[in-house]
């Protein structure tokens, strides 16, 4: 008894002075940047090395707790620190010390250490002073205008951005001389130059003025070099493109940037990240109409009746990209052909694009990419948020969003999506309904965990349902009468959706590069519907699991992910009188490597997939990206994919005709086809420079796609068939994209780009452009807002122009004249354009217009008046089939 109570109090006084050490040691913590391994012991190396007698580096905490003597500055260490490239609390890196570390150790760095308190802590004498240049044009005359002010003597150094001055006071002053130098072109501490004067410098003098020097209430130069206090562009505030996030510090507010898509340099493969605001540039009602602002992605129109929209990436559709919702297999299987409507966009808390080759630690379906969609789930304080949207259609929704922390660990949030389309729209008076009338109710449920800095332990939970039913077809047609009981044609679509998921992670204490992952998804999804006279109906269910292990091999240079999956899809579908089932069964095993160096990445992954059906598959996949320079990025990828075709649920655009469904099979095991096998290439180039003193990037890149054993979807043969096979010869997709962004002047935003398609394949007949593709595509993209009022209202404007080639039309030529098509469509153009007022942070207020060309295709049904007869077809739609559009909507945060 006497041991156990010694050992209580032993274990009570161990724990007290733990708690007392730690007290202690709290009193010399700083936040410090760090990345990795080898940040840490970077930093704690540096710390000792300054006089610190223990050092222990968070890369978690991004922490530095140190033990020092009483005669030991913290501020030296920190100093220290910062000289070896790492910013602190304190004092901030120098760009060239910062982009001296290794890749891994590239932490981000945010504009919270920017200003010019850190400024003052980077050990400036009296006689220095900041001044912004770029070149030794810059150094010329920043100290010629120096010593026409009355400076002895003047040394500007460009990596420190510093003039160091000798004059004697009482022939001149600082301010004199900085005036002087600001008047030349050159912004510094004091004194801001005007904005015609910096314009007027060589292009290699343009300095980046997004973070200029200052004190709390900087002062601007006129034409004639007289000072007045900021006006709209700077008045207490340091601005870096658009408003995220805001902090004040002594009087100065500093608005971090964030761009609304910006291309993760980090990554070794072209990954695009889209941020909430992109989203809020355009109607976004669900993820269909998430990309109208970004270039990569192409929406095509799948037919006339159904009201679908399609994704295709790299000249190829959708099918082929990997859509995932929180990295769990998404829009497959059955929901191929509306799962995008499932998605709404005020969901979106972010989506990361991946062109090419993705981690093989996704599985194995990508082909062309993958399109990562993110929820809403990350919220310091709590939020509601109600968005009211309508168009003059007959379109309306609501939507509702909560997010809200229950304590410091735990938070939820709610979501809520209810759309319904009303009344008969019909704008090339066909009779037939340009869309489909109907409703959507949407809901989920998440719930977060978040003990990593404890535990190390997180988890995710969410559960989502949907009913979706949709009718179209002729006007006046009734969903509740008979099929065969009327004579109009109709259409009815009814899809109930359950799914719910987890995901959790462990990071191990001490050894914050190694952690465990464990996903787990099930989904159910059933789909009932008619096209005239033809019923299709299916269920689905699916069961994924994945499980991931990542370490590193000897440091953070050398990174390997391991791991597990396993996924099941039952599939039951009916057509006609045709039943197909079938169950997929596929466990997998898969390990990736991530080699890093000083300016390149090598990311080498490959899994194994043992499919009951399919056979044993082997998926390699490989991404480089060299750094030439920071600016100059090369990335090269390489790797293979394979997918089961579900050819009945991917092609129901074509089941609004009269053509019947024919499958040529050859010995596999899915509707006696074998499954589809893709190998893609693709490199890339990134360049950034100044124009007009602001960033600018354009990227080019080339993808290839070659195909093996691809289920072809024949529209050629007789325009009263529609024929399945696998491919036998060539099929390949040549994709050809570049794009520059730039920022001519304060807050408009410019995007352009260029696509070219070269997309063939070998038909049974020989080999043809793949139909509905068009070669050449154009993109401009315009952005502008105006800022800030003193309530945090503003003004923003948004204009997306698509111009689109001409696209082969399937062979019609069998038909009678007047039901046969073109072998190209014409070519055409759409502009959609948003006006939006923020009237505070809390109200938002949104006018736009989709396809304000009105361009639309005039005869988009053919034999639109005999929906019963041979020649009927709904499936060849390359364009609009709805005139412009106008909507409105409210955005309230609560």
């Amino acid at each position: 008894m006497k041991l156990y109570i010694s050992r209580i109090i032993l274990g009570i006084f161990l724990l007290s002075a733990q708690f007392i050490l730690a007290q202690n040691l709290s009193k010399n913590q700083f936040k410090v940047k760090g990345n990795c391994e080898m940040c840490k012991e970077r930093i704690e190396n540096t710390a000792k090395k300054a006089g610190a007698k223990t050092a222990t580096y968070s890369i978690d905490l991004q922490t530095l707790t140190l033990e020092t003597d009483s005669n030991i500055s913290t501020d030296e260490i920190l100093k220290k620190i910062a000289e070896a490239g790492h910013d602190n609390e304190k004092f901030k890196a120098l760009n060239e010390n910062y982009n001296n570390l290794p890749e891994c150790c590239h932490y981000d760095r945010d504009s919270k250490t920017q200003t010019a308190e850190n400024h003052e802590h980077q050990s400036k004498k009296e006689n220095e002073f900041y001044v912004k240049g770029n070149c030794e044009s810059c150094k010329a005359r920043i100290e010629k205008a120096a010593k026409d002010a009355g400076a002895d003597s003047a040394e500007w150094n460009a990596e420190k951005q510093m003039v160091t001055l000798n004059f004697d006071p009482k022939k001149t002053s600082s301010d004199k001389i900085l005036k002087k130098i600001a008047d030349v072109g050159h912004d510094n501490e004091k004194y801001k130059s005007n904005d015609k004067t910096y314009k007027k410098l060589p292009s290699c003098c343009l300095y980046d003025r997004e973070i200029p020097f200052g004190e709390a209430n900087p002062k601007v130069h006129d034409e004639e070099g007289t000072t007045s206090e900021h006006g709209d562009h700077n008045d207490h505030n340091i601005t870096k493109n658009h408003e995220n996030h805001e902090k004040n510090i002594e009087g100065v507010t500093v608005i971090g940037s964030k761009a609304e898509t910006s291309l993760n340099k980090k990554e070794a493969g072209l990954v695009f990240n889209i941020d909430r605001k992109e989203l809020l540039k355009a109607a976004c009602c669900n993820l269909s109409e998430s990309f109208e602002t970004n270039a990569t992605v192409d929406v095509s129109f799948s037919n006339a009746v159904t009201g679908t929209k399609q994704l295709k990436m790299l000249g190829l559709d959708q099918k082929y990209t990997s859509l995932t919702k929180e990295l769990l297999p998404e829009i497959r299987g059955l929901a191929s052909a509306y799962g995008l409507n499932f998605i709404p966009g005020r969901w979106i808390e972010s989506i990361q694009l991946t062109k090419g080759g993705s981690t093989v630690t996704n599985g194995y379906e990508s082909i062309t990419g993958q399109i990562n969609t993110e929820l809403l789930k990350n919220a310091e304080k709590p939020e509601t948020s109600l968005n009211l949207f309508s168009d003059f259609n007959g379109r309306a929704e609501a939507n509702i969003t909560s997010v809200s922390p229950i304590n410091d660990k735990w938070s939820q949030t709610f979501l809520l999506h209810g759309n319904g389309t009303f009344g008969d729209t019909d704008m090339n008076d066909d009779e037939f309904l340009d869309r489909p009338k109907g409703t959507q109710l949407n809901t989920a449920y998440l719930l977060n965990y978040n003990d990593l800095e404890n535990s190390g332990l997180g988890s995710h939970f969410g559960i989502n349902f949907i009913k979706d039913q949709r009718t179209s077809g002729q006007i006046g047609f009734d969903k509740k009468i008979l099929q065969d009981k009327q004579s109009l044609y109709g259409v009815g679509i009814d899809i109930s959706r359950f799914q719910v998921w987890n995901k959790t992670g462990y990071v191990f204490k001490g050894k914050p590069y190694q952690s465990l992952g464990w996903m787990n998804q099930y989904t159910y999804h059933q789909q009932d519907s008619f096209f005239g006279l033809r019923n299709y109906s299916g269920k689905q269910q699916t069961y994924y699991s994945n499980l991931i292990f990542e370490s590193i091999l000897g440091n953070t240079n050398h990174k390997y992910k391991a791991g597990a999956s396993f996924m099941y899809d039952g599939y039951d579908e009916t057509y006609l009188t045709d039943n197909f089932k079938r169950n997929e069964i596929v466990p997998g095993a898969f390990a990736e490597y991530t080699l890093t160096g000083l300016k390149y990445t090598l990311v080498a992954g490959a899994r194994v997939d043992f499919h009951n059906l399919a056979g044993t598959q082997f998926t390699p996949r490989l991404n480089f990206k060299y750094d030439f320079t920071p600016q100059t990025i090369l990335r090269l990828s390489a790797g293979r994919g394979f997918r089961t075709a579900n050819v009945f649920a991917e092609s129901q655009q074509y089941f609004a005709s009269n053509r019947s469904v024919q499958i040529l099979q050859n010995g596999g095991n899915i509707y006696g086809l074998k499954p589809e096998i893709a190998w893609n290439y693709g490199a890339s180039l990134q360049q950034e420079f100044k124009i007009f003193g602001r960033k600018s990037t354009i990227v080019a890149d080339f993808f290839r796609t070659d195909f093996q054993d691809q289920v072809m979807v024949d529209l050629d043969r007789s325009p009263q068939q529609l024929t399945f096979y696998n491919l036998d010869g060539k099929s390949f997709a040549n994709s050809f994209q570049t794009q520059w962004d730039f920022t001519p002047f304060k807050n408009f935003d410019i995007r352009l780009a260029y696509k070219y398609y070269d997309v063939q394949a070998d038909y049974l007949d020989g080999r043809r452009e793949v139909p509905f593709m068009a070669k050449h595509r154009g993109f401009v993209n315009l952005a502008y807002s105006t800022n800030k009022n003193n309530k945090g209202g503003f003004w923003s404007f948004d204009t997306t122009l698509n111009l689109v080639g001409k696209q082969r039309l399937p062979n019609t030529s069998s038909n009678p004249e007047e039901f046969q098509l073109p072998t190209y469509s014409e070519s055409y153009s759409i502009l959609n354009a948003q006006i939006s007022r923020n009237f505070n942070k809390k109200i938002r207020a949104y006018l736009g217009g989709e396809n304000l060309t009105s361009y639309y295709q005039k005869n988009a049904i053919v034999d639109f008046k005999n929906p019963f007869g041979n020649y009927f077809d709904g499936g060849m739609v390359y364009a609009p089939i709805m005139k412009a559009n106008i909507y409105v909507g409210l955005d309230v945060t609560f």
